[in-house]
């Protein structure tokens, strides 16, 4: 598996990721979301996106970026999808990985993710592997398939 970064030319394959995993149920919030908003959100010039493969297959993709701009630009945010064929082979814990170098090479002193659903409990454990910690819960903040209200949390893990 290699981690590079993506260039204009790996859009269709990464929006063919995101609806892979969007058809999967998994991501709840995407519905909505047309093909130029998410490239506007994945592929833009204030983020470093980054995709795993093994050619010719796309694996996963994650996106880097400023948690908040101003007094916050030291705060580093990632979003990440792993194709739901290949789960379990290591891919999210190398994408996740390989974010934490890319943001202490740029310079900042710590990562947070705002929005992690409390069921998603393989994410919050790879999280949690990799020196993340659970700083807030946002309560009631999603729906579930069931229509059951359900908690978020927000983790954090410094970087220098």
């Amino acid at each position: 598996m290699e981690i590079r970064q993506a260039t204009d030319s790996d859009l269709e394959g990464i929006w063919s990721l995101f609806c892979a995993v969007r058809s999967s149920g998994e991501l709840r919030y995407s519905n909505k979301i047309s093909r130029e908003a998410f490239s506007a959100q994945w592929l833009n010039e204030d983020l470093q996106t980054y995709v795993a493969e093994e050619l010719p297959h796309l694996l996963g993709v994650y996106k880097l970026g400023v948690n908040f701009p101003g007094i916050n630009s030291h705060v580093a945010t990632a979003s990440f999808l792993v194709h739901t064929e290949v789960r379990d082979r290591g891919v999210g814990r190398a994408l996740v990985q390989h974010a934490i170098s890319r943001a202490q090479d740029a310079g900042y002193l710590q990562m947070q993710f705002n929005y992690v659903p409390s069921d998603n409990l393989p994410a919050i454990t790879l999280y949690t592997e990799l020196g993340f910690s659970i700083i807030e819960t946002l309560d009631k903040a999603f729906t579930d398939s069931s229509g059951k209200l359900r908690d978020a949390y927000v983790l954090q893990r410094f970087l220098q």
